[in-house]
């Protein structure tokens, strides 16, 4: 049996702009943060083509998840001899939190659509498989890594564990939606962390807040509903991935229509044939990507070089409102009339969100409500308990945009089919 590790002789620490500090006493927490597979983090941005809108997004998926390790750190001291928290699964919720993002590729969002691939999938196979990450949790006990990966997977028999990493209200979301704010320079991610922690309680089904503390919860669920709209689905970044996705298709098309490529596609190839391993998979990074796109840009296929120098220079898509599908396919035909390919350059891109949900038994995806624990020892659903939360409970909102390059429009030599065009794009 492996023998369970220890504390350091000394504390780390990791200075940090939105916690102040990072606390390490676990050697094993130190060693996973060492391991080659966490340190590629370093390399991967939290908010993908976020940073060509707020340029100071620049920040990465290492601070995220140190971040995410540091609350959830805080929480457990505070739960620490409380009822219902058992002491023992201490170092697995830890692990679970530092650990919850490993298997993420470089700009996540579009790199999962075009290839078909799922993090979370990733992040299983490097939690169990030949990984230095996979040696280290070993240290812990043979069976210690398939319980990490239960926890994030969110199979876990413990749901209070579970929640503490992936619930409306845990250590991921309140991570994010700081860090981010900082980053982005916005001000609507900001929130009182603390008055939420130190109102945490444990429950048998999940961690609970005081009601005397639920208008910092009510800060947090706006913070929540602010970021999605005027950061995350920002009209620009969007545009800049669906250029990103419209590069990886092209190559992944012309790779599979037998095109030549200049150089050699080394850390494509398994990815374009659809059977991409692990270790092709933890090679590929954001650096890499980004080297590929500047290669590409003296390529022969027009396509490929123009969208690759459109996403390095910043030489977005504009957009406009959705029109109706027949107008959509009405600007498809007029664009292929002007010789701009519609399959790369006219784009529908739609956002959702649902910034609160009370419990809906049997749905797809379960969304564990918050509740509040009252004076009285009454467990309440938070949405019946705050007219602020109940307001937008259970609405999601959906925004749809068409992209195009209105540089190309305006290159259009027949005027009469230009003004067509605009015409649908109301941009006469």
């Amino acid at each position: 049996m492996a023998k369970e590790m220890g504390q350091l002789n000394e504390e780390k620490v990791f200075k940090d702009p939105v916690h102040r500090y990072i606390h390490v006493r676990d050697e094993l927490i130190w060693r996973l943060i060492g391991t080659r597979e966490f340190q590629r983090l370093r390399r991967i941005r939290q908010l993908g083509t976020t940073y060509l809108t707020f340029h100071g997004a620049e920040h990465s998926r290492f601070s995220h998840s140190l971040g995410v390790y540091e609350i959830t750190r805080r929480i457990v001291e505070i739960f620490q001899n409380r009822p219902h928290w058992n002491e023992d699964e201490r170092m697995l919720v830890l692990c679970a939190a530092l650990l919850h993002d490993i298997g993420h590729g470089p700009f996540s969002h579009s790199f999962e659509k075009v290839f078909g691939v799922d993090h979370e999938d990733y992040t299983r196979d490097i939690l169990l498989g030949d990984t230095e990450v996979n040696e280290v949790l070993r240290l812990q006990g043979e069976e210690f890594p398939r319980k990490v990966a239960e926890v994030i997977e969110k199979t876990y028999h413990d749901k209070l564990v579970v929640s503490l990493i992936s619930s409306q209200i845990d250590a991921d979301r309140m991570d994010y939606l700081l860090r981010d704010a900082y980053f982005t320079g916005v001000s609507y991610g900001n929130f009182d962390l603390e008055r939420i922690l130190r109102v945490m309680r444990p429950m048998e089904d999940g961690a609970v807040i005081k009601a005397s503390g639920m208008h910092a919860v009510e800060d947090y669920i706006m913070s929540r509903y602010q970021m999605y709209w005027q950061v995350y689905f920002h009209p620009v970044t969007r545009s800049a991935e669906v250029i990103l996705s419209k590069i990886l298709h092209r190559a992944k098309d012309l790779y599979q229509g037998g095109y030549q490529f200049k150089q050699d596609l080394t850390h494509f190839r398994s990815l374009f044939e659809g059977e991409i391993t692990l270790e092709d998979y933890i090679k590929l990074d954001e650096g890499v990507m980004q080297y590929y796109f500047q290669v590409w840009m003296d390529e022969e296929d027009r396509i490929l070089r123009d969208l690759c120098r459109r996403f390095l220079d910043r030489k977005l898509f504009k957009y406009s409102e959705m029109v109706s599908v027949s107008e959509v396919l009405r600007l498809s035909g007029y664009f292929e009339e002007a010789g701009i390919d519609p399959k790369y350059y006219l784009v529908i891109d739609s956002s959702s969100d649902l910034p609160y949900d009370f419990y809906r038994p049997g749905e797809k995806e379960e969304r564990l409500p918050i509740n509040l624990l009252k004076a009285n020892g009454e467990i309440r659903e938070l949405s019946r308990e705050s007219d602020v939360v109940e307001a937008i409970s259970g609405k999601r909102r959906t925004d749809h945009k068409l992209y195009y390059p209105a540089d190309l429009i305006e290159k259009i030599d027949d005027n009469k089919l230009k003004q067509k065009i605009k015409h649908i794009l109301k941009k006469d």
